[in-house]
């Protein structure tokens, strides 16, 4: 066995992984002719994933969310999705999904999560994933819709719905906007989280812990600018949920390979990391693929990226009797494929 192969069946988490983000350019292609959606102009259907910006790309991810319109699209690109993550060696899933995306265009919230808890439900009888979902608040629309959106997930209240995000553009619309909504989060016993610190300033990562009390960081890179945020994270372990190959799409942090890769001055400060595949088609990969990025690009050691997957359990929410004993059953299996390797 190989060590690419070895990491495809390492048993992994999956924790910031977007629904919307996760549609295979040929599904998104086929649904806009369903619904007869004009796309760009394209040769093939993976020409429509091109761009260079973290806008350029929301653009692209706001005309996909649009092309999901009835129950039956929502249970497929959501099946579809969890395969791709089974595919990679994903044994759990926390997966984002844009409900504000699909209201804007007519689509029921009730719709879209019935559509999405089915391809949830389907999966897990036919590969054994364990799935929930963390709707994610579009930080664009400001701070009093925010609040209007966590009431509306939590009058619509599903075991599977365990948290909330906040994601979109993160330039211009800071955290601070959003203190009122992730309040009410809490209140009504929502796990919290927010894409912090990826083109924004490392403040927005200090704010978001302090201010919107988030339990994890999602990306974060920009926290190396800023040393005694980079220390207390490290003192506090809160996790970090990285995405390797979004940051030379997004990020300042382009060349994978640097020794000052955003990614390798976090691992190097002692912080929780845990990896991601963010967008797996739309950049080209699958989370898989992001592990083997991290060995053979950036440097990582076998024994780093079983510490990885093994730090997903530690930030996934879920119980602590089952977080222990995937903890076990996990670093046997991992060491195990590990000493298979030649």
């Amino acid at each position: 066995m190989n060590i690419d192969e070895a990491l495809r069946l390492m048993p992994k988490t999956e924790l910031h992984l977007h629904l919307e983000g996760a549609v295979d350019s040929t599904t998104f292609a086929e649904l806009a002719a369903k619904h007869r959606l004009e796309l760009p102009p394209h040769a093939v259907a993976s020409d429509l994933y091109e761009y260079d910006s973290l806008a350029d790309f929301l653009d692209v991810y706001s005309l996909v969310s649009h092309s999901i319109r009835d129950r039956d699209d929502f249970q497929r690109v959501t099946y579809e999705c969890l395969e791709r993550c089974v595919n990679s060696g994903a044994r759990y899933v926390e997966l984002f999904f844009s409900p504000e995306s699909h209201l804007q265009v007519g689509v029921s919230y009730e719709t879209m999560l019935e559509g999405v808890l089915q391809g949830v439900e389907d999966i897990q009888v036919d590969l054994g994933l364990v799935s929930n979902l963390v709707p994610a608040i579009n930080r664009e629309l400001g701070g009093y819709r925010a609040v209007e959106f966590v009431q509306m997930v939590a009058d619509h209240r599903h075991d599977r719905i365990i948290g909330v995000g906040l994601d979109f553009n993160e330039l211009g619309h800071p955290p601070e906007a959003f203190v009122d909504a992730f309040r009410l989060a809490s209140q009504v016993g929502l796990h919290r989280t927010s894409h912090a610190g990826e083109v924004g300033p490392a403040q927005n990562i200090r704010t978001g812990i302090e201010l919107l009390d988030c339990q994890r960081v999602d990306h974060g890179y920009n926290i190396v600018e800023d040393a005694r945020l980079l220390a207390d994270c490290a003192a506090s372990q809160i996790p970090f949920t990285a995405c390797p190959t979004t940051t030379t799409y997004t990020s300042a942090f382009r060349d994978l390979g640097a020794p000052d890769h955003a990614i390798r001055q976090m691992a190097d400060a002692g912080l929780k990391l845990t990896i991601n595949s963010d967008d797996p088609p739309m950049f080209g990969i699958d989370l898989a693929m992001e592990y083997c990025t991290l060995y053979h690009q950036m440097g990582f050691t076998p024994d780093d990226l079983k510490t990885f997957a093994l730090n997903g359990i530690d930030a996934a929410w879920i119980d602590d009797q089952t977080k222990r004993e995937w903890r076990s059953t996990w670093s046997n299996e991992i060491d195990g494929l590990l000493s298979q390797v030649v």
